[in-house]
């Protein structure tokens, strides 16, 4: 487990985190729809050349997961998070096809304490991925719970 170097407080409105990159192959894709998104454009060559897509591609659950992760992995280990209660919104701009470099940028939209518990901040997120040519592919806002260091006073009921 990673030190903790961000709880709630250090995060304002208006902050930019760039969260690094990843590049999915060809059997990755395949492997992530075979269990999770089993239709034929994400599983075959001959079949995703006559979709929409024109190739194979990715999941945008594949996508949304390769976001997570690069979150954690370059954020999240190093911050006091407490999970998220959801998301407003998704959008799969562009697919995504096997050897593209995803690059990962959050912004934080909002912050806000949160009412019922004091040891508790919220940061609600727009988390945004681009390819190699600079064409966003996801974007995603959501919630974010992170431990306060200083927890505020109870309010008296």
């Amino acid at each position: 487990m990673a030190e903790i170097k961000y709880h709630w407080e250090d995060m304002a409105t208006g902050q930019v985190r760039d969260l690094g990159t990843i590049t999915p192959t060809r059997e990755e894709i395949i492997a992530f729809a075979t269990q999770f998104d089993p239709q034929p454009f994400h599983l075959d060559d001959e079949a995703a050349k006559d979709s929409v897509f024109g190739a194979l591609s990715a999941s945008g659950w594949h996508t949304c997961a390769m976001a997570m992760r690069l979150m954690v992995t370059n954020f999240l280990h190093e911050t006091s998070s407490l999970g998220s209660p959801g998301l407003e919104g998704i959008k799969w701009l562009k697919p995504v096809y096997p050897g593209d470099t995803l690059r990962l940028q959050s912004t934080v939209l909002e912050t806000k304490p949160m009412g019922k518990r004091p040891d508790v901040g919220m940061t609600r997120n727009l988390w945004e991925m681009f390819n190699q040519h600079g064409d966003k592919v996801l974007h995603m806002e959501g919630w974010g719970m992170f431990r306060r260091r200083t927890p505020a006073a109870i309010e008296p009921s």
